[in-house]
């Protein structure tokens, strides 16, 4: 199977979910893919006007693709809690971007500065972990914030974290995606 042709499914997949939910007529998915039943990890982003509407994801594949996805989109279009659930007026004007992460790999570093040094901009997501805090940034967000500096800050504080914190104990993982968005 190709790549295009993974990525239409999965995208129709995510709308069909979010057009159910909101009783709206769904087009049908088309053939089920043998990609669906394997274990997969996406994020579902939404944007309506090129602007963020919801993004929801997975970050360890722990059920099949084709359910991670639904899961997902319906997560973000009803349950990111940054937005008011989607509406059904809504709806027509949303575009839709799938990412099918890999597994992610642990990213040791000595210091900050280390794991800005080491950083791939446009190619690593990253994820944060110190104790009870935890955030992620899709590859995709290096759009937004280019420089490595920037990028770590506001990873920082979306984990509910200082800006500026650094602590030997603060643990990275680094992992990539394949993504297809609405055209």
């Amino acid at each position: 199977m190709s790549s295009e042709a993974l990525g239409a499914a999965l995208l129709r997949i995510a709308r069909k979910a979010i057009a159910e939910r909101l009783g709206l007529p769904a087009q049908p998915v088309g053939e089920a893919l043998p990609e669906f039943a394997a274990p997969g990890a996406t994020f579902v982003t939404l944007k309506r006007n090129g602007q963020l509407r919801g993004c929801i994801g997975s970050l360890e594949a722990h059920r099949p693709l084709g359910i991670d996805v639904a899961e997902n989109a319906l997560a973000a279009a009803f349950r990111d809690y940054r937005f008011p659930p989607l509406g059904r007026d809504e709806f027509a004007g949303i575009d839709i971007e799938v990412s099918l992460l890999t597994p992610a790999e642990p990213f040791p570093v000595t210091d900050e500065a280390d794991a800005l040094s080491r950083l791939h901009p446009g190619i690593d997501g990253l994820i944060l972990t110190y104790g009870r805090h935890r955030a992620t940034f899709l590859p995709q967000v290096w759009e937004s914030l280019p420089d490595p500096r920037q990028f770590m800050a506001q990873l920082k504080l979306k984990a509910g974290l200082p800006a500026d914190f650094w602590h030997e104990q603060i643990v990275l993982a680094r992992y990539g995606v394949r993504k297809w968005k609405e055209t």
